[in-house]
């Protein structure tokens, strides 16, 4: 189902947007054998670099559903986007609400948004707090590797207020096997170079995004970044549910792919922007 709607600390918004224009429309594979499965491609992912954060579920989500939990007090909507929104109207999401957002900036270590700086850019010229995430390949290279390839194009942070820390997007594969033939303490050990070459570069610490559903099968339910990494959940449902890891409370949880990834902030807009100065 396709979704509808029309770097270092050092490195400031401009020069991070920069970069990631200057990649162009990336048609690179990010790895040789990395072909949508059948399933990816019934979510509208037909080519390497096009998967999503919620993708498996968006994908079997029926287009006439619209999930709407009721807004708890102190909550604030937010959205995410990739390649597959274009060019985002973002003033009229503004107009309904929407206060924050992230973009996909990465895929693997080859593949960058070429719609990145619109999106990434727009959001934040209609008032929005903004950040970009990194769709996780831990098949295709190091950890450490893609924090790099992620920092460098549009990924990194500034302490402007405006900027909300990574995400890493850890999910099921759309190109094979669903943990990516690593065993729960090899993904551990993969996401841990990931994070550590994150801090590293930005001197933050990276929001991690998943589903109980692929977290406890592809890292044993492992609970070693509960104290360090906000947690973003993923469950298309009127409730987060049980959540994975340990993790005390959720930060985000995106609710629904219909008509666009629609997310609750696990608080009021001082706590959004708390996020985003550190």
């Amino acid at each position: 189902m396709k979704k509808s709607l029309v770097t270092a600390v050092c490195m400031t918004g401009a020069v991070a947007l920069a970069a990631a224009a200057s990649a162009g429309p990336a048609h690179a594979t990010p790895a040789a054998d990395h072909s949508p499965t059948a399933a990816a491609a019934r979510a509208d992912i037909h080519a390497p670099g096009e998967a999503y954060a919620g993708w498996k579920t968006a994908g079997t989500q029926p287009l006439t559903r619209s999930v709407a939990p009721a807004l708890a007090s102190g909550q604030t909507l937010g959205i995410d986007v990739s390649s597959h929104q274009g060019n985002v109207d973002w003033a009229s999401q503004w107009s309904a609400g929407v206060k924050w957002a992230y973009t996909k900036a990465t895929e693997g270590t080859s593949y960058t948004n070429p719609y990145f700086s619109q999106q990434y850019s727009g959001s934040y010229n209609v008032g929005m707090i903004r950040g970009a995430y990194h769709f996780a390949l831990p098949d295709a290279s190091s950890g450490a590797a893609q924090a790099d390839h992620f920092v460098s194009h549009g990924g990194g942070w500034s302490k402007d207020g405006k900027t909300l820390p990574g995400m890493l997007d850890m999910e099921y594969n759309p190109y094979g096997s669903t943990c990516y033939g690593k065993s729960a303490s090899g993904m551990v050990s993969w996401i841990k170079s990931f994070l550590t070459e994150y801090k590293a570069k930005t001197g933050r610490d990276a929001v991690i995004y998943t589903s109980t559903s692929w977290w406890s099968q592809c890292t044993g339910n492992s609970g070693a970044f509960t104290s360090t990494n906000p947690l973003w959940v993923a469950r298309y449902a009127t409730s987060p549910g049980t959540l994975p890891g340990g993790w005390p409370y959720y930060t985000i949880w995106q609710y629904t792919s219909s008509p666009i990834d629609k997310d609750w902030f696990n608080g009021d807009i001082t706590r959004v922007k708390a996020l985003a100065v550190g």
